[in-house]
């Protein structure tokens, strides 16, 4: 196990950063209850879910070294549980890069994430999905520096 809830979660992050889907499943329980986008869609509930929601979003990330650049900026955690605030960024098959600011609760149960909620502004990532450039107070938090 790792020492802390963060250094899983980064584990899980690189592990996403490389499309490792499996590795990512392997990290959750097998009931994994995961808000991907907590109050625009209802939670995905299993692994199978889990999974089909990676095939889905991972076959729209570009396949290039480097096209995904999830970062987190804080975090906090306590017991079973971690608190994150970060930026999920990718570059999309067609070349456009996805940026989206979130705050995250994950919870788990022993080694594994039981428990993920993503609060993310989906309007702010159909905006770019249509063209449109980030606003400039998103940039700005977009921009900060990693944890």
């Amino acid at each position: 196990m790792a020492t802390s809830r963060y250094e899983q979660f980064k584990a899980v992050i690189d592990l996403w950063s490389r499309k490792d889907a499996p590795a990512v499943l392997a990290a959750m329980t097998d009931d994994i209850v995961w808000h991907m986008a907590a109050t625009a869609k209802p939670p995905l509930v299993g692994k199978a879910a889990a999974a089909k929601f990676l095939e889905v979003f991972g076959a729209n990330i570009s396949g290039k070294p480097g096209a995904v650049r999830w970062r987190i900026i804080h975090h906090a955690e306590t017991a079973d549980r971690l608190f994150v605030e970060g930026v999920d960024e990718y570059d999309d098959v067609s070349g456009r890069t996805i940026t989206a600011p979130y705050a995250g609760v994950i919870e788990f149960r022993g080694d594994k994430i039981s428990g993920w909620r993503d609060y993310v502004d989906y309007g702010t990532i159909d905006r770019q999905r249509s063209g449109e450039a980030l606003a400039p107070h998103v940039r700005a938090l977009a921009d900060r520096p990693a944890a």
